[in-house]
């Protein structure tokens, strides 16, 4: 290139990004702390079940939006639709993914403001967990000492090991899938967010809700979930295998998987 860009606009998406994540991160862990706390204890792994379905909704539609958004040219908006002479199926296509920016980024700040109107306090149930070990941990004030007791809990340490690599199988998945669908088997990107939004996203979240109704109705215990989780996970993992036999033949590309004559 004769002219390096100048432009800035990374800076928006870093800070916009940024904030984002500020806000969400409250979220997950004081609002399952909120349901735990106020909610009867044969009801709280439905309620959390209800909300990490809910969530695992969002980057379905996010995936839908995502095909529509690329089946729009980059420029929509400031120049002709009719000068466009090339199609999503050109390797030149760049589709409106700003777009989805803005839409996701709206919908966030409504979605927000009924959080404004929770009340400050509720009243606990009699039935209510009080569970010693959270009262220490609360009392005492000191976060290096907290921070200890909490990783030396055997039961929640193997837990964050067992999510930490969950999350990085299933984040691999979602990002290089769309990407394997393009390069093996010829589909649009707009086809592939499509497909990966319908087919991946709706049995996850329909299965973590089937497990907070299996859990209520058997009354499990902390032993009985964590057999419980490490059967499907490991049923899981078995049928991921399956993905090993699944594939094309390498594409021909001269230089690396043939010669240049």
């Amino acid at each position: 290139c004769e002219k390096e860009p100048t432009s800035y606009m990374w800076i928006y998406i870093l800070l916009g990004n940024l904030l984002r994540g500020i806000g969400e991160t409250p979220i997950t862990p004081l609002g399952i702390s909120y349901l735990d706390d106020f909610a009867k204890e044969e009801n709280a792994p439905v309620y959390v079940a209800c909300l990490h379905t809910i969530a695992m909704m969002g980057p379905m539609f996010g995936f839908l939006l995502g095909s529509l958004c690329a089946r729009l040219y980059v420029d929509i908006g400031f120049v002709d639709p009719g000068s466009i002479t090339i199609t999503p199926q050109d390797s030149r296509w760049v589709g409106a993914w700003w777009l989805g920016f803005l839409i996701a980024g709206a919908t966030n700040f409504l979605s927000a403001i009924p959080f404004c109107f929770l009340p400050k306090s509720l009243k606990k149930p009699e039935e209510a967990n009080k569970d010693k070990t959270s009262h220490g941990l609360l009392e005492n004030t000191d976060f290096y000492n907290s921070l200890k007791k909490v990783l030396g809990n055997r039961m929640y340490f193997t837990f964050l090991c067992c999510s930490l690599l969950q999350f990085s199988g299933f984040i691999g998945f979602v990002t290089y899938k769309p990407k394997y669908m393009e390069q093996q088997y010829g589909q649009s990107t707009s086809k592939s967010n499509f497909l990966i939004g319908v087919t991946t996203l709706p049995p996850v979240g329909l299965g973590i809700f089937i497990g907070g109704l299996i859990m209520k109705k058997y009354k499990m215990g902390f032993i009985g979930a964590a057999k419980f989780s490490f059967t499907m996970s490991f049923l899981s993992y078995a049928i991921s295998l399956l993905h090993f036999f699944v594939g094309c033949d390498n594409l021909m590309v001269a230089g690396m998987t043939v010669s240049y004559e």
